[in-house]
C-alpha cells in the first residue's frame, strides 16, 4: 500500500491548488489521481479553448468599431491553430511537470474511495495520512429526449474542440456555456439557432444584461427561439466504425413552441423542424461522482456537500474534503481554484496541529461575493447579488442603473455601448452586487469586487478617484447618481 500525506482525485485547477497548498513549505507528501489530462476540463475542454476562439471576434467587433483600422474579417484555421496552441494539443506533459516541481506526484488512473482515507486506482491500494480531496468536477447532461443520444450531440467539450465549422448549428440552452458557444461558432460563420426552454437568456442575471446578451445575438445573426424545446431528433448516416460511432449527415430537430406541451408533444404534427448540420447540447451539468466510492465513507452518489471549510459533511473525522464543481457551492474555475487554496490552507493546518480560525480559513466569498464574466458581445460581468436576490435576501436596497458613456469608453470604440447598476445595501451603505455589460467589462469587474468583498462604505468609495480618460471613470457616474435623492 502507497501513503502520502494528501490524495487528490482529479487533477484540475481545483484539485491542483488545493494539492499544492496543503504541502507547501512542509515536507508532506501529495498525489493526483487523473484518468485523463492533467489540468482538467477547463484547460483542454472549457474556459481555455472557449475564450481562445472567443477572443477573435471581440478583438474583430472592436477594429470595425475604430476609424482608419481595417478589417476584413477572421482566418479560420489560423483562428483553431491558436486554440489548440492554447491546449497544448491536448499534451499534459507542461501540467505534470508543474505538479513534479511542486512536490506532487501523478498517478494515472481511475480513482474511487474505497474507505476512510483509502483511494483505489485500478487495483492500487492507497492510504492518505490526513486527507483525501475529491476534485472530480461535473460532466455535462445529454436531455432525455427521443432520438437525441442516438443523432450523436455535440456537448461544450466537442464544440471548443471542433477542427471545422459548420454550416449549421442548433443550440440547445440559453445559459452561459450556450451564449458564449453561439458567439463564437456565429462569429466562425456558422448559421446558429438558439432553442431556448425559459423566456430569457442567462437567468440568474439581471434583465437588462440577459435582454443586451440576447440583443446582440440577434445582432450577430443568431436566431434566438425562446419558449422552444427539441422534442425529437433525427439523424440518418450514423454507422460503427469498430473505433466509435460516427455520423456523416445533418440533423433534423423537431421542436415545440410554448412551453406548456403535453408530454406526447413529440408526435403532435404541428411540431416545427429545424435542419442542421450539428446540435450542441447546454442544458446543465451533473456531478462527476458515479463509481467513486462514495457509498464505501457513508455518502450517497450525487454532489458532495461540504462546509466553508470545504470538509465533506456526514463523514466522520476531519479527513475528506471536496473543492471545485463537485461540492456543487459554485461551478465557476477562479472559485474551484480559490476553495483549494482555502482547502489547501485547512488541511496544512491541521496536519500541523495549528488553528482553522479566522477568514483564511473559511470559503466565505461563496456567499454572496461571486464574480462571473460573460464573454459574449457585449460581456456581462457581475459580482455579489442581483437587486431580485438582495431584496429576496432580505437587505433594504437601492439601486443605481445608467448607461455607460465616458471619455475613455468613446475613445475605445465608436460604437461603445454599455450600462451599469449597482446594489446598495442601505444600512451599511456599500455595495452588494454590481453588473456591468458592454464591450471589455471583464477588465473592470476586480474594482467592483473588491468594494462588495471588502464592503468599502460609498464615502470613501468616492474618494477613489479613476484616472482620465479611462473606462473606468463610469464608477465616477455611478457614484454621482447615487448621491443624488432617490426619485
Amino acid at each position: 500500500m502507497d501513503e502520502y500525506d494528501v490524495i487528490v482525485l482529479g487533477g484540475g485547477p481545483a484539485g491542483e491548488n488545493a494539492a499544492a497548498y496543503a504541502i507547501a513549505g512542509s515536507t508532506r507528501t501529495a498525489a493526483i489521481v487523473e484518468r485523463e489530462l492533467v489540468g482538467g476540463e477547463c484547460s483542454y475542454w472549457a474556459c481555455i479553448p472557449s475564450k481562445a476562439l472567443l477572443r477573435p471576434g471581440h478583438v474583430l467587433a472592436q477594429a470595425r468599431a475604430m476609424d482608419g483600422v481595417t478589417a476584413s474579417g477572421l482566418d479560420v484555421a489560423p483562428v483553431l491553430r491558436r486554440r489548440d496552441a492554447f491546449v497544448h494539443d491536448h499534451d499534459d506533459t507542461s501540467q505534470v511537470g508543474w505538479a513534479h516541481d511542486n512536490r506532487i506526484e501523478v498517478i494515472r488512473g481511475t480513482g474511487r474511495l474505497s474507505g476512510p482515507r483509502r483511494v483505489e486506482v485500478d487495483g492500487r491500494e492507497l492510504r492518505a495520512r490526513h486527507a483525501v480531496i475529491l476534485a472530480t468536477g461535473t460532466t455535462a447532461v445529454i436531455p432525455d429526449i427521443a432520438g437525441l443520444r442516438a443523432a450523436l450531440p455535440w456537448i461544450s467539450r466537442d464544440a471548443t474542440n471542433l477542427h471545422e465549422v459548420p454550416g449549421r448549428v442548433v443550440v440547445v440552452g440559453g445559459g452561459v456555456v450556450a451564449c458564449e458557444a453561439a458567439t463564437w461558432l456565429s462569429a466562425l460563420g456558422a448559421e446558429v439557432t438558439m432553442l431556448v426552454r425559459g423566456t430569457s437568456l442567462l437567468g440568474a442575471s439581471e434583465p437588462f444584461a440577459r435582454d443586451a446578451v440576447a440583443a446582440g445575438l440577434v445582432e450577430a445573426g443568431v436566431r434566438v427561439l425562446f419558449e422552444t424545446e427539441p422534442v425529437r431528433v433525427d439523424r440518418a448516416e450514423v454507422r460503427d466504425t469498430g473505433e466509435g460511432w460516427i455520423h456523416g449527415g445533418p440533423v433534423t430537430v423537431a421542436v415545440r413552441r410554448g412551453g406548456s406541451a403535453p408530454d406526447d408533444r413529440a408526435s403532435d404534427a404541428d411540431a416545427a423542424e429545424i435542419v442542421a448540420d450539428e446540435i450542441l447540447v447546454a442544458a446543465g451539468r451533473r456531478p462527476a461522482t458515479a463509481g467513486l466510492g462514495l457509498d464505501n465513507v457513508g455518502l450517497p452518489e450525487g454532489y458532495v456537500a461540504v462546509d466553508d471549510q470545504l470538509t465533506a459533511v456526514g463523514v466522520d473525522g476531519d479527513w475528506l474534503y471536496a473543492v471545485g464543481d463537485v461540492n456543487h457551492r459554485v461551478a465557476l474555475t477562479h472559485m474551484g481554484k480559490y476553495q483549494g487554496r482555502v482547502c489547501g490552507d485547512v488541511i496544512a493546518a491541521r496536519a500541523e496541529g495549528q488553528p482553522t480560525t479566522g477568514s483564511r480559513y473559511a470559503a466565505s466569498a461563496d456567499h454572496g461575493q461571486v464574480p462571473q464574466v460573460v464573454f459574449t458581445e457585449p460581456e456581462v460581468a457581475s459580482i455579489g447579488l442581483t437587486e431580485a436576490a438582495a431584496r429576496t435576501a432580505g437587505y433594504a436596497v437601492r439601486t443605481i442603473e445608467q448607461e455607460i458613456g465616458v471619455a475613455g469608453t468613446s475613445l475605445a470604440r465608436n460604437d461603445f455601448r454599455g450600462r451599469a447598476k449597482l446594489v446598495i445595501d442601505t444600512a451599511s451603505r456599500t455595495i452588494l452586487g454590481a453588473t456591468l455589460v458592454g464591450p471589455d467589462m471583464g477588465e473592470q469587474l476586480h474594482a467592483a469586487t473588491i468594494a462588495v468583498v471588502g464592503r468599502v462604505p460609498l464615502d470613501t468609495l468616492w474618494h477613489a478617484v479613476p484616472a482620465f480618460p479611462a473606462a473606468a471613470e463610469f464608477w465616477l457616474r455611478l457614484l454621482e447618481g447615487l448621491r443624488l435623492p432617490e426619485g
